[in-house]
């Protein structure tokens, strides 16, 4: 069996999620096991948003919770993993090879985009994190480059989880929710174009996704959701090839989708 590249893209969905996984939390958990320890795992959530690429030296990282009107156990969830304030200095280092302007924060913790995924894959959370955010007006070849700036790291002994959802319009949730459920077409069509696109190495093609795909455009109003692929695809090496290891729809209109590369 071909050894697993040390990046990974994977799904987070609604923050429900994180009390009802179902078939995609099972396949994380299944997928967390193919793995060596990680010396540290560097997580990538579209919920950390700046205007430069900013990584966290905290060493205590509290569980956000950056969302609202939802079950009040959700609220009690703890993820008590630990920052790695050392090892943050090296994605920094790393980092600036490729952007002149990084920087830190020593008070991040993480959000729902991170603690979900990770609670699903490593619940014992004994692997210190390192957030580092996305900068989602810089769109996806910045994205790109900075999966490509992470990407030496992987043979370091870092673990590059990049956390999002292949499609993110929660205008046509609310929609779907009120008409009964149903799942608009174009949610399967772009999750199929982009799994096609993956397989094929068409890289050009999915980082222009919104030229090539009206139903991309419907699926990423914003484009935060989407660009950790991006850093996944970057971190893993050029020359690596891309593997879908659960798809599936969640909440009528998120695609679950999660990829791995060798």
């Amino acid at each position: 069996m071909e050894q697993l590249r040390n990046a990974l893209f994977v799904p987070h969905g609604a923050p429900t999620f994180a009390l009802d996984s179902g078939a995609a939390g099972v396949a994380m958990r299944q997928l967390a096991t193919q793995f060596d320890k990680p010396r540290a795992i560097i997580v990538i959530s579209p919920h950390w948003d700046t205007e430069i690429p900013t990584v966290s030296t905290a060493t205590e990282l509290e569980t956000i919770y950056d969302f609202y009107g939802f079950p009040d156990k959700l609220y009690r969830i703890k993820y008590p993993a630990k920052g790695y304030p050392e090892g943050a200095q090296e994605v920094v280092k790393a980092l600036q090879k490729r952007f002149d302007q990084v920087t830190t924060d020593p008070t991040r913790g993480l959000d729902h985009g991170a603690w979900t995924p990770l609670r699903q894959m490593f619940p014992d959370a004994d692997i210190p994190i390192i957030a580092v955010s996305i900068q989602s007006h810089a769109g996806t070849t910045h994205a790109l480059a900075m999966g490509e700036a992470l990407e030496e790291l992987t043979h370091q002994g870092f673990l590059v989880i990049a956390s999002g959802n292949i499609t993110h319009n929660l205008g046509d949730y609310r929609m779907a929710a009120l008409q009964g459920g149903q799942t608009p077409a174009y949610v399967q069509t772009f999750a199929d174009w982009v799994e096609a696109q993956m397989t094929a190495k068409n890289v050009q093609q999915l980082l222009d996704y919104r030229q090539h795909s009206r139903e991309g455009v419907r699926s990423h109003p914003a484009e935060d959701h989407l660009l950790p692929l991006y850093v996944a695809m970057g971190a893993a090496g050029k020359d690596a090839s891309a593997k879908a290891f659960f798809r599936g729809i969640s909440s009528y209109v998120i695609a679950m989708d999660g990829y791995t590369f060798v």
